[in-house]
């Protein structure tokens, strides 16, 4: 059987310029493909494909979760980059989550493990 390597969600956009230009104030490597309407956001192994969306077609936002050391760190950078972002909060599923919403209504949601006292209580 064929081993997976990685995988890239593929995020719907209608400028990517613009889209370009947003993910790499979130601190994300950005470049265009040659061939035009097609580009690349990388941070840290992480890879996000955005793909230009021709008028009149259908349009969804798509969403991936990216699992992080510091889901506050991330959230409070995300911020001062001036990005709108849902801060993280505890889950029942002992994760510490926040979410972003990219310009295109694609989600970014992002999460660490629930920080645990030093008294082992939750």
């Amino acid at each position: 059987m064929a081993t997976l390597k990685r995988v890239a969600p593929i995020f719907p956009v209608r400028d990517l310029t613009a889209s370009l230009a947003h993910y790499q104030r979130l601190g994300f490597d950005t470049r265009e493909y040659d061939g035009g309407r097609y580009g690349y956001a990388t941070r840290d192994g992480i890879e996000i494909h955005l793909g230009t969306v021709l008028e009149g077609r259908p349009w969804t936002g798509h969403s991936a979760y990216l699992w992080v050391d510091d889901a506050d760190a991330l959230a409070q950078a995300w911020r001062a980059a001036g990005a709108e972002v849902h801060l993280p909060e505890d889950t029942e599923w002992n994760q510490h989550e926040g979410a972003h919403v990219d310009p295109d209504g694609n989600v970014l949601r992002f999460g660490s493990p629930v920080k645990r006292s030093d008294a082992g209580e939750p």
